[in-house]
């Protein structure tokens, strides 16, 4: 399978070395043999139909290096370029996330599902701004949009909801999507930190961007509620269609009031009726109640009643492994057509 990434930092780089370690496993296992025949950075795409060496890749990338300086293979092209002039099953789309107007990813999705290649993105701006016409596009196209990497990293949250939930009905969903903001609010409740402490923690361990506004202003949060709503309750929502408040304006006293109920402060965001994300009281008792870069998915069946999934909401590796799950999925769909 020939496949070609666009955007290669941390997730990227994860991918390729998720399927050097695991090469022999695919195609013995899943008869799959990845071959990477395009990449792209903000240098430039380093591009080779045979397949690109991972292990140079990854070296030029370590040297602090663009992968257009590799030898032979460099050219100064753009993603659009690639996409369009690369033979490929699949295109990985991990350049980072724009809420603002979904660029370039938007532009990246449309370009390849029109070409009639299959995309797996873990980039929320696209899904939150245009989630209904994307996914019209891949089906008059004929390929798949995959993007279960897209809410909780390597966490199967969407597809627990999807085929463990299937033959139920889900009423509501209720979340703690952010890892960043959820580890400053535990600093806040465990260690008596001002929202700027907490803040500046999460920027030492490298939880937060010097800009931190996407995850404590709530628009990381309302992306993935927004991927949740379409995807799995047929919501055609977009992320205008959610409230949004962050975190800036918690306090120790906020703090303290909640723990005087044996409660604390999450950011929640959450499906019933409507769209939100908040900063709200929640039980320590409560099974999503989870602490640190931790996140959590309450579900609410008609049948099943609450279940709730945790784990790791980010992260290179993680989210990786939740790339090589989407290209297992469109292999075998693949296999079976």
């Amino acid at each position: 399978m020939r496949i070609v990434i666009i955007g290669f930092g941390v997730v990227g780089q994860g991918f390729c070395s998720l399927l050097h370690e695991r090469r022999k496993e695919l195609i013995a296992k899943y008869g799959l043999n990845p071959k990477i025949v395009g990449i792209t950075d903000t240098g430039g795409a380093a591009m080779d139909e045979a397949g690109l060496d991972i292990l140079k890749v990854l070296e030029i990338k370590r040297n602090k290096k663009s992968v257009a300086d590799i030898e032979g293979k460099g050219r100064k092209k753009t993603g659009l370029e690639v996409i369009e002039e690369v033979e490929a099953e699949v295109v990985v789309e991990a350049t980072p996330t724009n809420i603002q107007n979904g660029e370039p990813g938007i532009s990246h999705i449309e370009k390849a599902l029109k070409s009639k290649k299959n995309v797996i993105t873990v980039n929320k701006g696209p899904l939150a701004l245009a989630f209904p016409a994307l996914m019209e596009l891949a089906r008059y196209n004929g390929v798949m949009l995959k993007f279960s990497g897209s809410v909780g990293g390597g966490t199967p949250i969407l597809e627990f909801g999807k085929r463990c939930l299937d033959a139920d009905k889900i009423l509501a969903v209720r979340g703690i999507l952010n890892g960043t903001t959820n580890f400053i609010l535990t600093e806040m409740d465990t260690n008596g930190l001002s929202f700027s402490e907490g803040l500046a923690d999460a920027q030492r361990l490298g939880y937060a961007e010097a800009n931190p506004s996407l995850d404590v202003d709530g628009f990381d949060a309302a992306a993935k509620l927004v991927i949740l709503a379409n995807f799995l309750m047929g919501i055609p929502a977009t992320i205008k269609d959610v409230q949004i408040k962050g975190i800036r304006d918690v306090t120790q006293k906020d703090i303290q009031k909640a723990k005087a109920k044996d409660s604390t402060i999450k950011l929640i965001a959450s499906i019933n009726g409507n769209l939100s994300v908040k900063p709200l009281e929640l039980k320590r008792s409560d099974p999503m109640c989870v602490n640190g870069a931790l996140n959590s998915v309450k579900f609410i069946s008609q049948f099943a009643g609450e279940q709730v999934i945790i784990g790791k909401g980010a992260g290179g590796t993680e989210t990786a492994s939740a790339i090589l799950r989407d290209l297992l999925e469109i292999r075998n769909s693949l296999r079976v057509i």
